[in-house]
């Protein structure tokens, strides 16, 4: 099914690759990584020939596909920053945060219209008292890690609800290091843009095979100096980066659009995303056309296989309107209708933060694993890759998850099946218990504390 998103936006077929070329650099991918790393490339040398060869069209992947929160946050980072100095990790925190900005700057410059609105974000106590505990936590967590009260503060019960009202809520996180986006106007946007700089673009050219300095159609084949596999969840069909990244998949559904009676019982006035917080990991945000979109833990399959249909199933769909009916009362009692679902393949790294790795001596540059954030870190990956290629020292270089001059066996491999597998499935069944039980506010305590032991065991020993 295709995604609100793509549903929004008008595409205009590209051709197909049907001759031999020779390039500088070859992009394998026309989602937002490989946009971004045309756009860089092209930004410091202008004289560069590239291409980019894309196996359906642009955005097609978790680029179109995904729930529109464009974050200043990358996962994993605080865990690599802890033995840099701290300067060093507050130039790396400014770099993070500064990625919602930077899209504004290329958006306004380049003439790109996503519905970009930076309204922060907001992790709520929204469903019961142990979602509190946590983000308290989180907080002296980040406090730790040299973050002030300008990147994350608390919000009690009333300072939340002047901007998102939640019954059940006792109170928010709220970071002002997001924004909200049409993520497939801003795909399409950049591929525009692109286009009109002389860089091209082949859809329905799907990569069979490739090695150092040479990639393979059915039609065709291009030599470059430097080749960019930017295929994230896709790199599961592509040798040898199978081994790295497994392909998981997101699940979203949004609203009919809301009319302004109801939207003013809910608020998100300025464009903020919000989460309820629970290890369910959800996601929202208010669309430019007034609709709730709405995303939840997605799913694996058996193998890493690829998700061709996102048609949700009946335990999919209820899962996300549950949660959407405790968080959102209002919506039940208006009868509000979903009119869209959809969902996208992502990749899962095996060290649970992104990569971006650079072999010179095989002209090899790739990122991803981006963990369901890779709106924003596509663009900091982007420049990043960008700098790699052209050989330049600069502060995206210099960050803990770039490998510079190493092979991508340098990344960690997956374990085999069916240990991913069971993993999964284990996992999955303990975390629906642990909401189930935290959610009736009538259990017993001995089993509230045993059940949320027994999963933070679970993370740690999976990480």
């Amino acid at each position: 099914m295709v995604s609100l998103w793509m549903e929004q936006v008008t595409h205009t077929a590209r051709p197909n690759l049907q001759q031999d070329l020779a390039v500088d650099v070859v992009i394998i991918g026309a989602g937002f990584t490989g946009l971004w790393t045309a756009y860089y490339l092209n930004q410091a040398q202008p004289d560069l020939t590239i291409a980019i060869l894309e196996a359906k069209h642009v955005g097609f992947g978790a680029s179109g596909r995904n729930g529109g929160w464009l974050m200043g946050e990358i996962a994993g980072a605080d865990e690599l920053l802890k033995s840099a100095s701290k300067a060093e990790r507050l130039a790396s925190h400014h770099l993070i945060h500064d990625i919602p900005d930077e899209v504004a700057r290329v958006c306004s410059q380049e003439n790109i219209h996503c519905d970009l609105k930076k309204g922060g974000v907001l992790y709520c106590a929204a469903r019961y008292p142990e979602q509190t505990q946590w983000l308290h936590d989180a907080l002296n967590d980040f406090k730790k890690n040299d973050y002030t009260e300008d990147d994350f503060c608390w919000l009690d019960k009333a300072q939340l609800d002047q901007q998102l009202q939640m019954p059940k809520a006792q109170g928010a996180m709220f970071s002002p290091h997001v924004a909200t986006i049409q993520p497939a106007k801003l795909a399409m946007g950049l591929a525009q843009c692109l286009e009109q700089k002389g860089i091209k673009i082949y859809e329905n050219s799907a990569v069979l095979q490739w090695q150092s300095g040479e990639v393979k159609t059915h039609s065709a084949s291009v030599k470059a100096k430097w080749i960019v596999p930017a295929v994230e969840a896709y790199g599961t069909q592509l040798k040898p980066i199978d081994k790295y990244q497994l392909a998981v998949y997101s699940l979203i559904i949004a609203t009919e659009p809301l009319s302004q009676q109801i939207w003013d019982q809910i608020g998100l006035e300025k464009g903020q995303a919000f989460s309820e917080s629970s290890r369910l990991i959800s996601y929202g945000q208010r669309s430019a056309d007034n609709r709730l979109v709405f995303g939840a833990r997605g799913g694996y399959s058996f193998g890493g296989r690829l998700r061709h249909d996102f048609t949700h199933t009946q335990t999919e769909m209820a899962l996300r309107l549950n949660l959407l009916h405790e968080c959102f009362p209002v919506l039940k009692q208006h009868n509000v209708k979903i009119t869209h679902s959809w969902g996208g393949n992502l990749a899962l790294p095996r060290r649970f933060h992104p990569h971006m790795v650079c072999d010179h001596s095989n002209g090899i540059a790739l990122a991803g694993g981006y963990i369901g954030e890779g709106v924003g870190a596509t663009n900091l990956a982007g420049r990043t890759l960008a700098d790699l290629i052209l050989n330049k020292q600069t502060i995206h270089t210099q960050q803990p998850w770039v490998k510079n001059n190493q092979p991508i066996s340098a990344l960690k491999k997956w374990e085999p099946e069916p240990i991913r597998w069971l993993t999964y499935k284990a996992l999955n069944k303990m975390l629906a218990y642990e909401d189930k039980v935290l959610s009736d506010l009538a259990s017993a305590k001995w089993k509230r504390k045993c059940v949320v032991a027994i999963c933070n065991i679970l993370d740690s020993v999976i990480s």
